[in-house]
């Protein structure tokens, strides 16, 4: 197996998810990906020469459907002999597709792949493309009756004896982070402003949900965002788990992952093309991991397969300087930490999702991006990126810088 190089990441700011409210709501989502192909090739892309985009997306109907990536690059006026295609591994679509482009470059049959992720849940809202989790399908419904996210974060949370109390305290972390890494310009390497496409005006050059005021009085203050659902789907996640008595609802809005518009992309690129180029590689992709877990529960894959990570590069939890563990919910960051023994100072050091907002199918790309930024700024060498995923799966890449 050859080496797989990242040599270039880029991200869109992270507007609100919601329908008019968010900057980018008036941006088409082929549009907002579109940008970022166009700043990779003002920072010295050579478009002719990219042989594949993928690109992570997870609601694709609508403005998000006929094959997204596809689209962004003939929206870009890149080449038309350039190719695009969209694939869908849930929250960790940007990561899988990252591992899709660095596969096919580390096996040789590429020399140049941009991957990266999309979401526009102000356009499309989440669950836009129906079915639910399991796609309606009532035989599997039988087998494996999957309850909502929220169900299994709370259901982690009781399990694991997680008060509400720590749950926002990951939440204050991130939001302080996040403000502090704002303020601190460590986002800007990557940051691509957005324009809208018709006029030309400057729409949104920062994260825009991040709130430096929050306090911990102002998290208690909120209400569970689960309970009522839980009323319904209560019983069937504990039919699982009968050792639990009732589930506690302790997540609510501002302890789990904004909605958001956003994008994310990435360059890789093989050892021959480095060799031809002169090009200098950021940071080279070390180990590619997927796995599942079980589906009721459905969160708790990270851990396991930042182990298989580790595992398979030879290295140890210690030997990773940062983690990125997406805040999809505040305790499947506290699960993922207390399963791996991590010094939680160095995870998520610029805030995450709770603060910034996950646009669902681009996460995974931003987050390698961010540490990738991250890793250079403190002259450090390996990060982890691992995410939870719907249906009881775990995504996890390592990169070292190079």
């Amino acid at each position: 197996m050859l080496t797989s190089y990242v040599i270039d990441a880029v991200r869109t700011p992270r507007g609100r998810g919601k329908a008019g409210k968010g900057a980018l709501s008036s941006v088409h989502p082929q549009e907002l990906f579109a940008q970022l192909l166009s700043a990779l090739v003002r920072r010295g892309l050579d478009a002719q020469r990219v042989e594949d985009v993928i690109v992570g997306c997870v609601s694709q109907t609508g403005e998000q459907g006929a094959n997204i990536a596809r689209n962004a690059v003939l929206s870009a006026g890149w080449p038309i002999e350039v190719p695009g295609t969209t694939v869908n591994r849930f929250c960790g679509s940007g990561v899988q597709a990252t591992h899709f482009a660095a596969m096919g470059v580390a096996s040789g049959a590429m020399d140049l792949v941009v991957a990266g992720g999309i979401e526009s849940m102000s356009r499309v809202p989440m669950g836009s493309d129906g079915g639910g989790q399991d796609g309606g399908n009532a035989q599997l419904r039988s087998r494996h009756f999957q309850v909502p996210q929220g169900i299994s974060a709370d259901l982690i949370a009781t399990l694991e004896g997680f008060t509400r109390e720590q749950l926002d305290t990951v939440a204050l972390t991130s939001q302080q982070r996040a403000a502090r890494a704002i303020a601190d310009g460590r986002f800007e390497r990557s940051i691509v402003p957005i324009h809208d496409p018709q006029t030309g005006a400057a729409l949104l050059a920062r994260d825009e949900s991040v709130r430096a005021e929050t306090t911990l009085d102002g998290l208690a203050t909120l209400a569970p965002s689960f309970a009522a659902m839980g009323e319904v789907f209560d019983p069937i996640a504990l039919r699982a788990y009968p050792q639990v008595s009732a589930i506690r609802h302790v997540h609510s809005a501002g302890n789990s992952s904004g909605l958001a518009d956003g994008a994310g992309a990435l360059v890789l690129a093989s050892e021959r093309y480095v060799r031809e180029t002169g090009v200098r590689p950021r940071a080279r992709i070390r180990t590619m991991t997927a796995l599942g877990s079980e589906p009721v529960i459905m969160l708790t894959a990270p851990a396991p397969t930042a182990k298989k990570a580790l595992q398979t590069a030879g290295l140890t939890a210690q030997d990773i300087d940062l983690w990125e563990i997406n805040e999809a919910f505040a305790a499947v960051v506290l699960q993922t930490v207390r399963s791996l023994d991590i010094d939680p100072d160095r995870v998520n050091v610029n805030g995450g999702a709770i603060a910034l907002g996950h646009p669902l199918g681009a996460t995974g790309a931003i987050l390698i991006g961010t540490a990738l930024d991250e890793l250079e700024r403190r002259d450090a060498q390996r990060a982890l990126v691992t995410m939870c995923i719907g249906g009881g799966q775990g995504i996890a890449t390592i990169i070292e810088r190079v």
